[in-house]
């Protein structure tokens, strides 16, 4: 935390919900002069596509990994589950480093980390060299969120936080829908193996802008008095270290834990199973399958950017951030309900639509939800909050990974998933508002030192 910035005496902060003006306005005669917390919004936007384009990559190459190595519906599950085990330990290890070694440095160390193993994956040859470059990769992308989230809380005022979170989470999508563009083509020309490297290879030039361009808006030249004041221009927050075990005795750490465990094994399912699934249920081919594909992630794109637009809208019209935050994740919700058909209806188009809505309320839940971490908790602490809801997350996903592949192995049929992706939201909108039903920020007191 920046020296300069008052600490409140009694360390604890005055509830948003309780008093709107928790997220105020500039201060009066303040102009806003200067966009260039924008500027990083589009590089932690650049950064999560890169993310989304190293884990979809074996998704895309599904159907041709099954054919020339022999697996089934179980082996490609188990591999979809090396990677959310490793991200799952990985995130609690992730979100507390990124808070010891900063955004900067915890967020360009993953980066290397993970581009590596991405292109590592191109030597294996086996189901067990698979894993083993899932665990790394899965490792390594454990810190995407952790990282993005506290670079957000550092560059934007509280009421802009969902729609900065929307648009870099907007990423997850767009590398989806990248991905199976580029992938078909870099195969035609050097093999599966190329479009490991290939992409994998892009994190070291996005990894050039992050160390030329990050740093914290108190340190960075590019930032105005006027804006870095607007940046600043929430309550002050205490300063201190908080001991991770402290965290897990909160309600509000409950509250986006639990949000994450309903709800992250529905992307996994949609990120590693829908290019299957238009490919089996719809006789798509691996180049057929693309412009489906490219079409549900663009819809998630909007919603996405939606999602965080409407509880940002709704506290610049005065709502207070616990009711804006909950009015957009239940409208979230309940327009993921009609996921529950797509398995049924015979149209691809029809399927690629109830898909695409579904993605898109998923991606703009998430961009609420991941906001809440900010809202309850000082800057200091994202990263830990981030870290341990994102673990629960992974862990919910890699028992769904085995319930799917086991489903499709012994059935064929993807009605339970998509029954299931329907009703997640809801039972997470419920549970959040039991847990968190005013959204009160954390009390929390700093380790003794």
């Amino acid at each position: 935390m920046d020296a300069a910035r008052p600490t409140p005496a009694s360390g604890i902060l005055k509830s948003p919900a309780e008093n709107p003006a928790a997220s105020p306005s500039p201060p009066q005669g303040v102009s806003v002069s200067g966009y260039f917390r924008w500027a990083i919004c589009a590089l932690l936007l650049f950064g999560t596509t890169k993310n989304y384009m190293d884990r979809q990559v074996l998704g895309v190459l599904k159907t041709t990994l099954q054919h020339d190595f022999g697996w089934d519906e179980i082996d490609y599950g188990k591999l979809v589950q090396a990677f959310q085990i490793a991200y799952a330990f990985g995130m609690v290890l992730a979100g507390r480093l990124i808070d010891r070694l900063g955004t900067r440095l915890g967020y360009a160390l993953a980066m290397i980390f993970w581009s590596l193993a991405s292109m590592g994956t191109a030597l294996a040859n086996s189901l067990s060299s698979f894993a083993i470059s899932r665990y790394a990769l899965g490792f390594g992308e454990s810190a995407i969120f952790p990282a993005s989230i506290k670079a957000v809380a550092e560059w934007f005022p509280r009421k802009e936080r969902a729609l900065a979170t929307g648009i870099f989470n907007a990423g997850t999508s767009i590398g989806a829908i990248i991905t199976p563009l580029v992938v078909p083509g870099i195969v035609a020309h050097w093999g599966w193996r190329g479009a490991f490297v290939g992409i994998g290879a892009l994190g070291f030039v996005w990894l050039a802008f992050w160390l030329m361009i990050y740093r914290k808006p108190g340190e960075h030249s590019r930032v105005s008095s006027a804006e870095l004041e607007y940046i600043r221009s929430d309550p002050a927050e205490p300063t201190g270290k908080i001991a991770w075990a402290r965290l897990l005795t909160l309600r509000q750490t409950w509250a986006f834990l639990m949000g994450k465990f309903l709800t992250d094994p529905v992307w996994w399912f949609y990120l590693f199973w829908v290019p299957g699934f238009l490919q089996s249920k719809h006789g798509l081919d691996l180049s057929g399958v693309r412009f489906p594909i490219v079409a549900i992630y663009l819809i998630s794109d909007v919603g996405s950017v939606a999602g965080g637009w409407i509880s940002s809208s709704l506290i610049q019209r005065g709502r207070s951030v616990n009711a804006a935050r909950k009015t957009a994740l239940l409208i979230c919700a309940v327009g993921v309900v009609p996921v529950v058909f797509a398995y049924r209806v015979e149209s691809t188009r029809s399927a690629v639509l109830l898909i695409g809505l579904a993605a898109a309320c998923h991606q703009g839940f998430s961009a609420n939800l991941y906001t809440l971490t900010s809202d309850m908790f000082p800057v200091r602490a994202v990263g830990s909050v981030m870290g341990i809801g994102g673990m629960a997350g992974a862990i919910a996903g890699v028992f769904n990974a085995g319930v799917v592949s086991h489903l499709l192995q012994w059935t064929g049929s993807y009605r339970v998933p998509f029954v299931m992706a329907g009703g997640a939201y809801l039972v997470a909108v419920a549970v959040i508002h039991i847990l968190a039903p005013k959204l009160e920020p954390a009390r929390l007191k700093p380790e003794t030192q």
